[in-house]
This record gives structure tokens, sequence and C-alpha cells, in this order.
């Protein structure tokens, strides 16, 4: 058989890399004489960076020093490419793993424009910005005021993040950097709105810290930074995307991109699924939000598209797999084999070896 292995990563405990080379492990443990081929995936959230790089012969990591979600220093790095774009990262600027503590109302987006300035000043003729992972709610404000953005009101000192957008509006927008002649395509892994019940702050807001009662004040912040902006829709799918980060760039003159979609074409998944006699897929959780968008969704379309049937592999599973041929939930793996699921955060990959083992194994049943 020819199997293509295709994860996304397993947020914070392992890189899509080793989740695939796992899985592979396991099954070639069962089936040593298959063609496997490891094709790591993102969605434009944490590891997008690392898998394009992998894949596109030529493609270079520029250092640089940033200011991180928390105000420390960050260092770390953007993606020149063979065709002069730059490939910016915001989970590897402003994530979400950077913090020890989450900071609902202080953590920014302010690395990630410092990043993509960067890319700027060395040149780079296009953007790619890939923005899953953000620590922060500032609807990209952070990021903007490092691309040049003034506002018309003072911001008392030590103010950062989504208390900023306490103080807007006005802002004075013709004072940001022009887009580069590629333009900067957004690669983006969900489809919500700025506002509302399915917006940045509703949604995404508690995963960045923002308790329930505190949801009112995040919305009222983003509803006066759509204020900022008249002529830009709110309603996007993709505005609320990192916090309201898609807004931002939006804002900028940026349009927005399936993530998943625009890194399968980079990595050249496309061309390896067409081949393939099943193709493994999957990330840290697969739930109700994986549908609209994230990376296993758009793998499990590129097979289905050319009748190939395809594997989930997930550290928890809370939604239905109906569609793939095969599912494993790391956590229930770990039930089955020590009894303690909370082993399957612990050690991933040890029981991604058992899931492609698993997989292996039926395809003789």
């Amino acid at each position: 058989m020819r199997v293509v292995i295709a994860p996304d990563s397993f947020k914070g405990t392992a890189s899509a890399a080793e989740v695939a080379e796992a899985v592979a492990s396991g099954w070639l443990g069962e089936r040593p004489d298959d063609d496997l081929v490891l094709l790591p995936m993102a969605d434009g959230g944490e590891g997008t960076l690392d898998a394009v790089a992998a894949a596109v012969p030529g493609s270079e990591r520029v250092p640089v020093t940033v200011t991180g979600p928390d105000d420390r220093p960050v260092e770390t790095a953007w993606l020149r490419l063979p065709d002069g774009r730059a490939l910016v990262e915001l989970a590897a600027t402003s994530g979400l793993t950077l913090l020890d503590d989450l900071r609902p109302d202080t953590a920014h987006t302010t690395g990630f424009g410092q990043a993509i300035a960067a890319a700027l000043d060395a040149g780079a003729t296009g953007l790619l910005l890939g923005i899953g992972g953000s620590a922060s709610t500032d609807g990209g404000v952070g990021a903007l005021q490092a691309l040049g953005l003034a506002l018309g009101t003072a911001v008392p000192a030590g103010v950062t993040g989504a208390a900023v957008l306490d103080h807007v509006p006005p802002v004075d927008a013709s004072t940001l950097r022009a887009l580069p002649p590629l333009e900067a395509v957004v690669l983006t892994d969900v489809t919500s709105p700025l506002l509302g019940p399915a917006g940045a702050a509703a949604v995404f807001g508690p995963q960045k810290g923002v308790t329930p009662d505190r949801v009112p004040v995040h919305e009222d912040r983003l509803t006066r930074w759509a204020a900022c902006f008249p002529d830009v829709d709110p309603t996007t799918p993709g505005a609320g995307a990192a916090g309201g980060t898609g807004f931002g760039l939006l804002a900028w003159g940026a349009v927005l991109a399936s993530g998943a979609t625009t890194v399968a074409d980079a990595i050249g998944l496309p061309d390896a699924v067409a081949g393939a006699d099943l193709v493994v897929t999957g990330e840290g959780c697969f739930d109700l939000q994986s549908a609209a968008g994230k990376a296993p969704t758009v793998v499990r379309a590129l097979a289905e598209a050319r009748g190939i049937p395809t594997a989930l592999v997930a550290g928890v599973v809370e939604a239905s797999v109906d569609g793939f041929a095969l599912a494993a939930s790391l956590t229930v793996i770990a039930t089955q084999t020590t009894g303690e699921p909370d082993d399957a955060l612990r050690d991933p990959l040890r029981f991604a070896r058992i899931a492609g083992a698993r997989f292996a194994r039926a395809q003789d049943a």
C-alpha cells in the first residue's frame, strides 16, 4: 500500500512532524513493506512555518527577535520563500504557547506585526500570514501599530492588548506601511465573523482566558474596533480569527484564504494524495470547529475527491467521525492501555504509534 500521512500538530504536545513519524513507526511495525509518504500539515496556526519550510526547497528561515504577547522578547524566525514572498506565523511571535499565564486583557499581537515589518524591510515581495494560535483578543491592533497605525487618542502607559481598544476610535490608517506588490494573504483556520455569538470574543475569548462575565467587555471593545474601519465588513468569514486579527489584517488590505488549503498546495499534498491507497490525517482535538476549514477536513476533502479513504488520529474526538474510514482517539487508546486518559497528553507519540499500528492491522482484517 501507499499511505500518505498528513496530520496537523497536536497543539502544545507534539509537532505535526512528530505525530506523522509516530504514526508511520506504528504502521511499519505491522506492514514494513508499505510505502509511506509523510507530509506534516498545518492550517495557518502552530507548525505552519515548519511544514512549509520542510516541503519547499530553497526556503530560508530568517531569525528575528520580537516583543512577545506578554512583552518578553521572543527569538523566532520568518520564512523567506524562493519566489520572494515571506511566511510569517503568528503562533511563533504572539502565540498562546508563549505565555506562562493567560493574559486576556493585556496579551497582544505586537510581535507579529514586528516580524511582518522585518520581512518587508528585507524586501519581501508578498506575504503569507498564518494567524492561528493567538494569545490575545486585541483585534490585531498590536500588529497594526507595529506596522505604523496611529491611534487618535492617547493610550495610557502600560496599556496593551485588548485594553488598547478602550481608546479607539479614531485611528489614522494613512500611516500604515504599504502592502507588498504580491499582496498579503492571510492563512486562517476558521470562518468566524468578528462579532456576535460566533465571533472572536464569544467563541475564542475563553481559550485566551476571557471569563464569561468579561465576554461582553471584549465584544464591546471589538465593536469599537470595527467602527474604526467602516469600509471593512466585520461579518467577513475569518474576520474573527486569532482574536479578531483577521479583521485587523483586512483593514490593512490583506485578503483571507483557507490556511489548510494554501499549505496543502504549498507542500504538494494534492499530487501526493492522488497516488495513495489511504490518507491519514489528524489534530489534537477533533471537534465541531474542525469542520470549519481546519487541516483534517481539508485533507479528507482532497482524498474524497479522488475516491481515497481517510483515517483520523486525534488526541481527543468530540465530533462525528462519519466520513472517515478509520478513527482513533489517543485519549481512548491511553485509557485502554494504561487506564489513565491523561497519559495521552503526557506522551502522545506513544499512543500515536499504537494508532498507526491499529490502522495497519485494519488493512489485513
